[in-house]
């Protein structure tokens, strides 16, 4: 199994909007292209002088899956986030591979 893992760090004046929003657009439209198994989203816990970050995981059953949801359906949904929030976060991601 194959872990998307996308890290964000946010403007703290965009967390509740961005939450929110993650939770009842982002995150259901990603899962809408059935290439997924299941999400979590998760606050990173500690020092956060750049403002709060969160780390949103999607499991997939492989790297071909991944590829195609890379293929497909990243640019687009990522350019809707990018357009939002423009300026307010930094994001970088992260594949995992569960043993």
């Amino acid at each position: 199994m194959i872990i998307y893992n996308v890290t964000i760090t946010l403007d703290p004046s965009i967390e509740e909007d961005w939450l929110r929003w993650m939770k009842t657009v982002h995150v259901p439209d990603v899962m809408k292209t059935d290439l997924f198994l299941g999400n979590r989203i998760l606050k990173v816990l500690g020092d956060q002088e750049t403002g709060p970050s969160f780390a949103i995981q999607y499991e997939c059953k492989d790297m071909d899956t991944l590829m195609e949801y890379q293929d497909k359906h990243a640019k687009e949904l990522q350019k809707e986030h990018t357009e939002r929030y423009q300026g307010k976060f930094a994001a970088f991601r992260t594949l995992l591979e569960v043993l």
